[in-house]
């Protein structure tokens, strides 16, 4: 009510007052009980709505890296040298350590079949860590006519394949196998449309391999397929190249904040813009129920503050990304470039203070023999 109304009620003689009074008490005395009802009946259903959510709690997720021999000289596991370095630079044993190897080494002539790392899966066993083991069709020095998808899914390398799964049976052990990764992009020779690889040949290749372990037995391979982020949709179709269920444990991305370096330049991108557009197609789309692993990712300190990237990847991994349980830092100078957390002080710290959550598993996996790795829970 305003000052002007206020003041022309003042006016009224008393007993009109009065009389307007008792006839405006009973209404407004009706007006405020159904103002205080319809009030009432509006605020039950806001306050059922903001009832506190339970939280609920983040969910373990290995941790890990693939270590290059800049602590060394020698890159693990091989050496363990570099691991025991960096758990006492971070305060905390890895609960994965990664490694790779092609098919064959075609340095002497002819080329070398690559035996099953018998030793190396066994070092990081030792050490309470997971084996994490990328296996590429090619050889090294590439000698990409010899590694088409089509002759691996044709049979021309089963006897390869039968010994090395039989060594893998015989070491008995669970791994992680990362078998052709990143094989939507355009840069390794088992991807289609490259070396003569055709549509639908990536899928028979991995099934043909996937089943020769199954038939020796080699049950003891957690199979990871794993593409690479496609932030921006420039590469193959992720569900074109997808296995089947039935073939795949855990579905995986690869990922690099690249920023200004010298070697490949690109803008500053934050995490949530490498992996946030690939995570969500793959987790409603491709493999709904697979967990997933994050198997290569980094960040360069050109263009931008790397301390500040780590911490906000390791504190929104486990809020943001729930279907992420095991990540692989690339701890290497992979063309150079400073991919190495400790290659700064600052990163150095953001990742020890982040990699100390409860959430991120340390070492104790060296009596694990449940196959395929299950996330923790």
């Amino acid at each position: 009510m305003t000052d002007n109304r206020a003041t022309s009620v003042l006016a009224i003689p008393i007993l009109v007052a009065a009389l307007l009074l008792a006839l405006c008490v009973p209404a407004l005395g009706i007006a405020a009980s159904e103002g205080s009802k319809a009030s009432a009946e509006t605020a039950r259903p806001h306050q059922s709505q903001t009832k506190t959510k339970k939280k609920v709690r983040p969910k373990p997720i290995y941790w890990g890296a693939w270590i290059g021999d800049q602590i060394t000289g020698v890159n693990p596991p091989f050496d363990m040298g570099g691991v025991t370095a960096l758990e006492t630079l971070f305060g905390k044993g890895m609960s994965l350590i990664e490694f790779s190897s092609p098919f064959s080494d075609c340095h002497p002539n002819p080329c070398r079949p690559f035996k099953f790392p018998n030793e190396p899966m066994q070092n990081i066993r030792n050490y309470g860590a997971i084996p994490f083991f990328s296996w590429g069709s090619e050889s090294t020095p590439p000698d990409p006519a010899n590694h088409q998808l089509a002759d691996i899914a044709n049979g021309q390398h089963d006897a390869y394949l039968h010994q090395f799964a039989e060594e893998a049976r015989l070491w008995g052990h669970p791994f992680f196998l990362r078998f052709d990764w990143e094989m939507n992009g355009k840069w390794f020779p088992w991807s289609e449309g490259l070396n003569g690889n055709k549509p639908g040949e990536y899928i028979a290749a991995w099934r043909h391999v996937h089943d020769i372990f199954t038939a020796v037995g080699a049950t003891n391979a957690t199979w990871v397929w794993c593409p690479f982020a496609d932030a921006y949709g420039a590469y193959a179709d992720m569900k074109s190249l997808y296995p089947g269920n039935a073939y795949v444990d855990w579905t995986c991305l690869d990922g690099y904040n690249w920023g200004t370096n010298p070697v490949k330049p690109r803008p500053w991108r934050t995490f949530d813009e490498i992996f946030q557009r690939s995570y969500m197609q793959l987790t409603t789309k491709v493999a709904k129920k697979k967990p997933v692993i994050l198997a290569e990712l980094a960040s360069t300190s050109n263009g931008g503050p790397k301390a500040l990237w780590i911490k906000e990847m390791l504190a929104g991994l486990p809020r943001k990304y729930p279907k992420v349980r095991g990540f692989i830092w690339l701890d290497s100078f992979d063309r150079n470039i400073n991919w190495p957390i400790e290659t700064s002080s600052t990163a150095i710290k953001a990742f020890t203070e982040g990699i100390a959550r409860k959430v991120y598993q340390p070492n104790s996996y060296s009596e694990l023999d449940i196959s395929p790795i299950q996330p923790q829970r």
